[in-house]
Parts: C-alpha cells; structure tokens; sequence
C-alpha cells in the first residue's frame, strides 16, 4: 500500500515537473526538504524526490547513517544533498535549522515534516519526559518550522507542504491517546493552512499511512 503510494507521489512530482520543463532546464535544480530521513518513510521520499532531480536537505539524528545516505543519494543521482543531524525534540533545534536552511541561499520548494515518533504507555503511569517530547516533535516543531518555511514560500508565491499524519489522525487511540491525538493535530492544520493559501501557488497535504517497519522502534506511524 505505502508503495503504490510513493508511486502516485512520484507521478505527481513528474506531472509537475513536465509541465514547467522547458521553462526551467536552464534554471537551478529545485530543493526539497526532508526531516526524519534516515529511515522509514523520510528514506523512501528522499530516494523519490531524488530520482526527480531535486537538491535534498536531509535532517536527523542519527548522523552516521544519515551521512552515508546521503553519500549515496549524491553519488547515484548526481544530486546535491546537505545532511543536517539534529535532534527536533530540543526546541531550539527548528532555529538552527531554519538558519542553516538560509545559508544555503537556495529557497525550500518541498517541506516534508516527516520526523515523529509514539510509543505505547497507560496514560496515567507514562513517561512524562517521553510524552513532552513527543509533543515538541509531533506538533511543536512541525508547526514552527513550517510556520518559518511556508513565510518565504508565501514571498515568492511558491511552494509545497507536506505533512506526515497518520491513519491514527482518525480516530483516539487508547494507549496512544497522546500520539493519536498528535496526529489528529497534524491532519486538521495541515487542511486549515492548504485552505488559508488556497488563492496562492502553495499548496499543503496531509500523508496518512499506516503502521509501517522502522529502524526506530518508537518510529509508529
């Protein structure tokens, strides 16, 4: 299912790409920004939007494997791929990147606030450390850095937004409730702000998969 997915995202970037191929051949290769990108589903969207040409950002926190990714993306599709490891649970960390994403001097086209984590817990006894940072993960950072993204889309009348949900966004979840509730948060902003921007060239969706395997064990979609 997740595969004939990708699919129709591939050819949704190919349509739109096909359409403006003469007009840009001679411009700068478009940029697509991807969090959560060393495994899972981030991983996947990468070697996509690769295979279409565009300059990736990659960010996570697991460095190593992030970088040989990259490496391999680069050397594969003769791309150019900036891989960023950072850890989107501090909240600072969406200022850094935001300023690293700047110095670039190449403007985002494609966000892809994939990053996110849930874990099992009887809500009364769970890890309130844990659950904190869920939020400041799930929600919090996907909100401020698309907040800081979707500005300088807006300035130039340009841009893509998606946004990583889940089928979760459906419906509560015991066990869950936090996650669940998470994703319920990212679906209906992700709706609002495409409706907010619908007399512009911005265009927000919403990715709503199901459980998926994940190097991470916490990574539950």
């Amino acid at each position: 299912m997740f595969d004939k997915t990708l699919d129709r995202f591939n050819y949704m970037l190919y349509i739109s790409d096909r359409k403006h191929e003469e007009k840009e051949y001679f411009m700068d290769p478009k940029l697509a920004v991807i969090t959560g990108a060393s495994g899972g589903i981030g991983y996947e969207l990468a070697i996509q939007f690769a295979k279409n040409g565009y300059d990736l950002v990659l960010i996570a926190r697991r460095q190593k494997i992030l970088e040989q990714f990259a490496h391999e993306l680069q050397q594969q599709y003769k791309i150019r791929v900036f891989p960023i490891t950072l850890d989107l649970t501090i909240p600072e960390s969406i200022e850094t990147l935001y300023q690293q994403l700047k110095n670039l001097n190449q403007p985002v086209d494609v966000l892809i606030n994939n990053a996110g984590f849930g874990y099992f817990s009887f809500f009364p006894e769970s890890n309130i450390n844990k659950t904190m940072q869920m939020l400041q993960l799930n929600i919090t950072s996907l909100t401020h850095l698309t907040r800081l993204v979707s500005k300088d889309m807006l300035d130039r009348n340009s841009g893509k937004i998606m946004n990583v949900a889940s089928t979760a966004a459906f419906q509560p979840g015991p066990l869950m409730a936090v996650y669940y509730a998470s994703k319920a948060y990212v679906l209906s902003f992700s709706q609002a702000l495409d409706q907010e921007l619908k007399d512009t060239n911005i265009h927000v969706s919403a990715l709503c998969p199901g459980a998926i395997n994940a190097a991470d064990k916490y990574c539950v979609i």
